[in-house]
């Protein structure tokens, strides 16, 4: 019996995907999993499909696109001048969490890339999303960014799909929750030398270890190449959050509590949430979530726990700054940016 259900819930899985590359290909927007977050997807040859992206997400059109294809010997495609630095980098982390911005061809359409003359190019690592974008055909690609509301918190697991983008798209192809739980990291490659313009799924030190040289870190727009998700504002919960240092988080809990505010603490060291196991069982508005010391770990609860604490009502999410390491750079992009009106202390 639990064989032929299996057997069953996989043709059930190809029957969606199929599905789900019809509707791109008859220019419909869907939403499908990658191994990073949910994407808004659209084929780039519907360039309706592609505007009405923008449309949905509330998203400036001059904020570019990833272009997501499924074989490596396509990257010619859509791409021009692709240097030997770049293929090292293709050959070991795709498929996988790694954007790479690169020039771009005549085959890819500026409405993709916010009038630009570069491209952001991956090669998803998930299942799903491979056999949809080989469904969609030959020379095919699905362009998308997350799917929410521009600025807003990335979706993890089909269930964090916001209501205002279910009613917008054509289908949610599901594919469970994803396995990495922030989006990729993005370098770009258009000056030649690399540059990190967003820390995500591969570490910074794994890239610079394949490349055997230190990569220039410009997550602030210094080098005037727009690219996608490195807003001052991004990745935002609709709860107010703030990011307060250990030793000034426990005072900052007491200011808002004074205020009767409803406050969610997420902490990961063992020492504040010890302190505070007793306390939450007292005062009614408080609860505490302990987040994992590991980075990786944490990254991946991190949207899940938001969102989850957003649809609990709280008046203020606080969280405990992590440790300024080199592995928790992107934990540390994506919780400044969600709190940029309530800056890290």
């Amino acid at each position: 019996m639990a064989i032929t259900t299996s057997i069953a819930k996989t043709d059930l899985l190809k029957e969606q995907i199929f599905k789900a590359a019809r509707l791109l290909q008859t220019g419909k927007n869907i939403v499908f999993p990658t191994e990073t977050v949910y994407g808004l997807g659209a084929d780039i040859t519907h360039l309706s499909a592609v505007d009405r992206i923008f449309q949905i997400k509330e998203r400036p059109t001059n904020h570019p696109l990833i272009v997501h294809f499924a074989d490596l010997g396509q990257i010619s495609h859509w791409a021009e001048n692709i240097p030997s630095q770049a293929k090292k980098l293709i050959e070991y982390f795709w498929p996988g969490p790694l954007t790479i911005i690169l020039p771009k061809s005549r085959h890819v359409p500026y409405c993709v890339t916010g009038g630009q003359d570069t491209v952001g190019l991956r090669i998803p690592d998930h299942p799903v999303a491979i056999a949809l974008l080989k469904a969609l055909g030959p020379q095919k690609a699905v362009v998308a960014p997350s799917a929410n509301r521009f600025g807003c918190l990335s979706p993890t697991a089909a269930l964090h799909i916001s209501k205002e983008i279910s009613a917008e798209v054509s289908m949610i192809l599901d594919g469970g929750p994803c396995k990495i739980g922030l989006e990729s990291t993005i370098i770009s490659f258009c000056d030649l030398k690399p540059v990190l313009l967003r820390p995500g799924g591969i570490p910074l030190n794994a890239i610079e270890e394949i490349l055997n040289q230190n990569i220039i870190v410009s997550v602030n727009h210094s080098n005037n190449l727009r690219a996608s998700g490195t807003l001052a504002s991004h990745y935002a919960p609709r709860t107010p959050l703030e990011v307060w240092p250990t030793e000034t988080l426990q005072h900052r809990v007491d200011e808002l509590l004074n205020q009767r505010y409803r406050v969610a603490i997420l902490s990961w060291s063992e020492a504040f949430y010890s302190q505070h196991q007793t306390t939450e069982k007292i005062i009614k508005s408080l609860k505490h979530h302990r987040m994992p010391s590991d980075p990786f770990d944490y990254g991946y609860h991190l949207y899940a726990k938001l969102h989850h604490l957003d649809d609990e009502g709280y008046d203020r999410l606080l969280v405990e700054m992590p440790p300024s390491l080199p592995d928790w750079l992107a934990v540390h992009d994506r919780l400044q940016r969600a709190s940029h009106h309530f800056a890290i202390r």
